[in-house]
C-alpha cells in the first residue's frame, strides 16, 4: 500500500512553516505527499526588508510567491496543487472581505476542487488547521472549513458525482507545531547550555506569547534529521521569511537534543490507534491493495 499524506494550507509559505519537516520525513520513507495551497497569497505583504527580489515583489507579488513555492517544493519533494482562490487579505474591523476572495465564496463551491484532489490522490491522512485557523486570518479559518467540508463530501458518492469515485480519508490531524511546552523545553535547554545566549530572551518571549494554550498534541513526528531541509524550504519563501527570523530559526543542534519533533493533534480517525503516536499513519493497516 502506498502511503499518502494530503496537507491543506491557506497560502504559499504555510506548507514550509507548518509541516515541512514532516513532509520531508515521510518523503524519505517513500510516502507520497500532496500539498494544496488554497490561495496564491496575492494580498500578502513583504516581510523581509532585505528581499533581493523586491522589484518583482512590488510588480507581481503573486508571481513571486509561486516561484518561492516551487523552490520549496523542489527542496522537499512534495506534489502540489493550487486550489485557485484569491487571498482574502486582512480586512479591518467592520470591513467586508474582498469580492470573490476565498473567504467570501460559498463552501459548496470552494470545496469542489479539493474534493477532486482527494478523490484523485486518495490519501489516508490529511493535515490542516483547527477551527481557529491557528490564528485568526480569514483564509486560515476558511481552509479548515473547506478541508472538513471536502473530507465529508469526498467520502459520499452522492455528492459531487462528477468529481471522481468516492474516497474516505482515515485520519485528520491539526498542527500543534508551536506550543508553550515546546518553547519552555527549548528555553530550559538553552539556559542550561548557553545562559548568555541572546536567544534566551527571545525564547522566553515566545514562551510567554504561547502561555495559556493547552498542549493538546497526540502525535510527535521525529524530524531531527530534516531540520536543515525544513529551514531551507522556509528561507525559499524569502518575501515572507527574513533569513534571520527568530520566530522560526533556532539552533538545530539544540532542537535535535531538546525537541526533535513536529507535533499534531489527531482530530478524526476511522481506525484504531494507541496514544501517544509517533506516526501519522499509525493504525492504518496494509491490506495488500494499492490504496
Amino acid at each position: 500500500m502506498t502511503l499518502r499524506l494530503l496537507a491543506v494550507h491557506a497560502h504559499p509559505d504555510d506548507e514550509s512553516s507548518k509541516g515541512a519537516g514532516t513532509y520531508a520525513y515521510y518523503r524519505s520513507r517513500g510516502a507520497e505527499v500532496m500539498v494544496v495551497s488554497c490561495t496564491g497569497g496575492e494580498r500578502g505583504d513583504v516581510q523581509n526588508e532585505s528581499l533581493e527580489r523586491r522589484a518583482m515583489a512590488e510588480r507581481d507579488i503573486a508571481g513571486l510567491r509561486r516561484i518561492e513555492l516551487a523552490e520549496a517544493q523542489a527542496l522537499i519533494g512534495f506534489q502540489h496543487r493550487w486550489l485557485g482562490y484569491a487571498d482574502s487579505g486582512m480586512p479591518g474591523e467592520g470591513e467586508d472581505p474582498p469580492v470573490n476572495c476565498f473567504a467570501s465564496i460559498p463552501l459548496e463551491i470552494s470545496a469542489e476542487p479539493l474534493v477532486r484532489v482527494i478523490r484523485e490522490f486518495r490519501p489516508q491522512v490529511m493535515h490542516t488547521y483547527d477551527e481557529s485557523g491557528g490564528y485568526p486570518h480569514l483564509d486560515h479559518i476558511r481552509t479548515h472549513q473547506v478541508a472538513m467540508h471536502a473530507l465529508a463530501a469526498a467520502a459520499d458518492a452522492s455528492r459531487y458525482p462528477d468529481a471522481g469515485p468516492a474516497w474516505q480519508i482515515s485520519k485528520v490531524y491539526y498542527d500543534r507545531i508551536f506550543s508553550s511546552a515546546k518553547m519552555t523545553t527549548l528555553y530550559d535547554a538553552l539556559r542550561a547550555e548557553d545562559p548568555d545566549s541572546p536567544l534566551v530572551a527571545e525564547l522566553a518571549e515566545m514562551r510567554e506569547w504561547l502561555k495559556g494554550r493547552p498542549y493538546t498534541a497526540t502525535t510527535q513526528v521525529p524530524i531531527g534529521d530534516f531540520l536543515e531541509v525544513r529551514d531551507a524550504a522556509l528561507r525559499a519563501h524569502s518575501s515572507q521569511v527574513p533569513p534571520d527570523s527568530r520566530f522560526f530559526f533556532w539552533p538545530n543542534e539544540l532542537q535535535r537534543k531538546a525537541w526533535p519533533y513536529e507535533d499534531y493533534e489527531l482530530a478524526l480517525s476511522t481506525v484504531e490507534t494507541t496514544m501517544p503516536e509517533t506516526d501519522l499513519f499509525a493504525g492504518i493497516v496494509d491490506d495488500g491493495a494499492d490504496g
